[in-house]
């Protein structure tokens, strides 16, 4: 069963990781979009550190919905709103249980994606972070590296796309041989998930 410090340490291991990568979240951002993706992520990740050192959620639902507050308020363009509902959708699925298990975080996992999919009016193939996520929500149902796995996959999987979401859409073919800075990131999520489920390994994407 995951309890709420499991999912405590999802986020700081997410913030870790967005903040180790920042740079090269930005880099892929600077070739196709605003080339300000690393460093929204960091504001809006640190500021998730910050509320859950000053507070304490009781349960792993409300770890991630006061996350995925935080991440509203405080990071700008389409990424803050889109993580956000990914991370309050998840948590209000999970509802008010003090433990889920792996089986009941893929399900309210698969329903932070669809919601991020209503949002934002993706689909797969369309060069987006949903490129990471819908494969990794699949492969969650086995474990959480299987689902960092997917992600990775997924998020190099969009190298060779044309976007048909977003400001890397306006670049038409401009934007195939790049990879989505929005999937990139979001396949750090699951390599976060998988190091606080003590699941590490692989290549990274």
């Amino acid at each position: 069963m995951l309890d709420t410090d499991f999912f405590r340490r999802w986020m700081a291991a997410t913030a870790a990781a967005v903040e180790r990568e920042a740079e090269r979240l930005t880099g892929l951002d600077s070739a196709i979009g605003d080339a300000d993706h690393g460093s929204n992520m960091r504001r809006g990740f640190g500021t998730v550190t910050a509320v859950l050192e000053s507070e304490s959620p009781a349960t792993p639902g409300a770890v991630l919905v006061l996350a995925g507050r935080q991440l509203i308020s405080t990071v700008g363009g389409a990424s803050g709103p889109l993580y956000g509902t990914l991370l309050r959708r998840t948590g209000k699925a999970l509802g008010e249980s003090g433990e889920v298990s792996q089986g009941q975080l893929a399900e309210a996992f698969g329903a932070g994606v669809a919601a991020v999919a209503r949002l934002g009016g993706a689909k797969a193939g369309d060069k987006t972070m949903l490129d990471a996520l819908l494969p990794a929500s699949r492969a969650l149902a086995d474990s959480a590296g299987a689902a960092r796995d997917a992600a990775r996959a997924g998020a190099l999987g969009t190298v060779p796309l044309r976007a048909r979401k977003g400001r890397a859409s306006c670049l038409g073919e401009g934007s195939v041989g790049h990879q989505d800075p929005g999937a990139a990131s979001a396949a750090l999520l699951m390599e976060a998930l998988a190091e606080a489920a003590g699941e590490n390994g692989g290549d990274r994407a």
